[in-house]
């Protein structure tokens, strides 16, 4: 078993407050996701961490977007990978969602070619805003495969992290950075190049995430949806008993928020962050619910 970080047990610890409190592509209940106006408001909201999906445009680019085509979330359509960055800056990532104009509106405003409040995000705007927040915040990156561009996307988003520092934490506690992925070869890949970078292992069935999968590519942590982990709450104990941490999605419900605190889980990932976090620093007494 890898366990070389050193530290990836330690997340996992419940305390007060925990488990930590993930923006899952910002607050993105709140305003579209993916765009700067998400993350600010999670960051402001106090999210312990923020997640965002990466992939590569046609001229090489990492760009936050979930899905393989722009049309659910933009003006446009098309595939990300068959366009340039300056194809899907044209684009408009806010009037789709109800959140997607400020009261200002001073995404307006901003310059051609910039990011704007629901303009697209590059994963550098994203490590930029978040290593220049006013405290640390710990940032998930899920590469998403299958993928065109195969293995380039971890030895991109490899090369960005080591353009800021943060590609060999001196333990998993202290990195500022995770990097997931559903795909096994991904996590391994990022394993090997970067063995002190902290690494999700994401899945859906209990076998897969409670087997040898994640000792065999190394993963420091688990990712199972809620559902699952309802199924099988025991993958907490397990994973810890392994040395490795525990990260469930997407949890948006107070019950789901409760269970997660009550069995140990580390990290949730939610829509809400703001909302998460008062039900956690209320205690989950009910303060606040709903």
């Amino acid at each position: 078993m890898e366990t070389g970080d050193g530290g990836a047990a330690a997340q996992a610890t419940p305390g007060p407050g925990h488990p930590f409190v993930v923006a899952h592509r910002g607050a993105s209940a709140e305003k579209p996701e993916h765009t700067l106006a998400a993350y600010d408001l999670a960051l402001r909201e106090g999210a312990d961490g923020v997640e965002c999906d990466v992939r590569l445009t046609r001229d090489g680019h990492l760009v936050c977007v979930h899905d393989r085509r722009v049309d659910r979330t933009s003006t446009g359509t098309g595939l990300v990978s068959e366009m340039t960055l300056a194809e899907l800056r044209q684009l408009d990532y806010g009037s789709w969602h109800a959140g997607g104009r400020s009261d200002d509106d001073e995404e307006d405003d901003a310059p051609e070619g910039t990011v704007g409040d629901t303009g697209l995000l590059t994963l550098d705007d994203l490590v930029s805003l978040v290593l220049d927040w006013n405290r640390p915040v710990k940032l998930f990156i899920e590469t998403k495969h299958p993928v065109r561009y195969g293995a380039l996307v971890e030895n991109k988003v490899l090369a960005l992290l080591h353009r800021y520092g943060i590609a060999a934490p001196a333990s998993a506690d202290l990195s500022r950075a995770v990097v997931m992925s559903f795909s096994a070869a991904a996590v391994w890949r990022i394993r090997r190049a970067a063995p002190m970078l902290p690494t999700v292992l994401l899945g859906e069935t209990s076998r897969y995430l409670g087997g040898s999968a994640a000792t065999t590519v190394g993963a420091t942590a688990v990712g199972p949806s809620i559902a699952t982990l309802r199924e099988h709450p025991e993958l907490v104990d397990r994973a810890a008993a392994q040395g490795r941490a525990l990260y469930c999605w997407t949890v948006d419900h107070y019950e789901d928020v409760q269970f997660c605190r009550d069995i140990g889980v580390g990290w949730v990932a939610t829509n809400h962050p703001g909302r998460t976090k008062s039900w956690l620093q209320n205690g989950l007494t009910g303060a606040g619910r709903d």
